[in-house]
């Protein structure tokens, strides 16, 4: 039977799932919030000299891809240098356990002893983590690394592109399906309601403060649009006039 205090106490994720979790919410909301407002800001810009939506269209599906690709190369070259990193840190760990492993002993006992462990407890933990696994635990206490769950460059990189392209694609949808008259409109609801979305979500995920959150992400994809649209209506007065 399941113990009534365990049962009713709430579930408090691991500091290493909480980690994962914060660095995948990063690239997802990173890709999503740039691909939203940087598709938006171009297509709203190129909307403000032209009517004809095809080229409104071209030029942003020319930003959407060269947006994700961008993302893309650069959470690889991002992720592929914490890894590479990690890989040192933990090439280093090993190769002073093989030198000094009395040394790397008493370090951990260390460790322990500065958690709140009796000198005799923590000596006794130490013995036994290295025992099983010298290595692991010295990663995990002196590192906070798991050598078997290094960050993949290439899964963050996918996380990215993927993340740009879904935002980008309802800027992209907004700006040529309406009428000519009701594209900005339109597509200034629709990216401000999706940045309020992802900044409540960004939010709850990580919990912080949702108002706060939502309010960053909606004034700064407000100001690019006026912005991009700003500067188009003036390129195009100078050079149309």
């Amino acid at each position: 039977m399941q113990d009534s205090s365990s049962a009713n106490h709430p579930h408090e994720p691991h500091a290493e799932g909480l980690a994962s979790r914060l660095n995948w919410l990063r690239a997802g909301v990173l890709g999503a919030n740039d691909g939203i407002v940087s598709t938006a800001g171009l297509v709203v810009g190129v909307a403000a000299t032209t009517d004809n939506p095809s080229t409104i269209l071209a030029a942003g599906v020319a930003g959407l891809v060269a947006g994700a690709i961008s993302m893309a190369a650069g959470e690889y070259v991002s992720v592929s240098t914490q890894r590479d990193s990690e890989r040192a840190l933990l090439a280093t760990e090993r190769m002073e356990l093989a030198t000094y492993p009395d040394y790397e002993l008493t370090e951990l006992t260390e460790i322990y002893q500065a958690k709140g462990l009796s000198p005799a407890t923590a000596r006794q933990v130490a013995e036994e983590l290295t025992a099983h696994d010298a290595f692991a635990a010295h990663a995990e206490a002196e590192l906070r690394l798991d050598p078997d769950e290094l960050t993949n460059p290439w899964a963050a990189a996918a996380s990215s592109a993927v993340a740009f392209t879904c935002g980008a694609l309802l800027p992209l949808v907004a700006i040529v399906v309406p009428p000519a008259q009701w594209r900005v409109p339109v597509t200034f609801a629709a990216v401000l309601l999706a940045l309020a979305l992802t900044g409540s979500v960004s939010a709850r995920l990580g919990g912080s403060r949702r108002s706060r959150a939502v309010l960053r992400v909606v004034i700064g994809g407000a100001l690019a649009m006026a912005i991009t649209y700003a500067v188009g209506t003036v390129t195009d007065t100078v050079v149309g006039g």
